[in-house]
């Protein structure tokens, strides 16, 4: 299975810009840009790479961690993770933190931790990133 987007730029690094396309249509000619990824905190002046990366990685993980919950019995009602991909620039992406806050009825906190690390370790993003620290929080709500 492969999947695949497009990112066209022009002009320089600081004062040029661009556009991301994905397959799937959900971001069309997405503006970017090295404001957007190096200057703008908030995220309102387009996508960047290491956003892009931290959707990747918390849907990835949202449903391998769903999948382990119905294995054990336990379906989760929602589960809510947020990735922050940190960039450091000059030295490069050093960290994904995954938070995660799961309604899970029938399942105790020690459990939900066990099958929380087992997806992290095992969904496909968590093991592309594998040259950075990748870190869980895990909590029931």
């Amino acid at each position: 299975m492969d999947r695949h987007a497009t990112a066209v730029w022009q002009g320089n690094l600081k004062e040029g810009s661009g556009t991301i396309d994905t397959q799937s249509g959900a971001l069309s000619q997405k503006p970017y840009s090295f404001k957007a990824r190096f200057e703008d905190e908030r995220g309102e002046t387009g996508t960047n790479p290491e956003e892009l990366i931290a959707a990747a990685h918390a849907g990835c993980f949202a449903m391998q961690l769903s999948h382990f919950l119905a294995e054990n019995g336990t379906p989760a009602e929602k589960l809510e993770a947020k990735a922050t991909v940190t960039l450091i620039p000059g030295t490069g992406i050093t960290r994904s933190a995954i938070d995660l806050v799961g309604t899970v009825p029938g399942i105790d906190q020690g459990k939900f931790t066990e099958l929380a690390n087992k997806a992290k370790e095992g969904c496909p993003v968590s093991k592309a990133l594998g040259a950075i620290e990748v870190t869980l929080n895990a909590r029931l709500a």
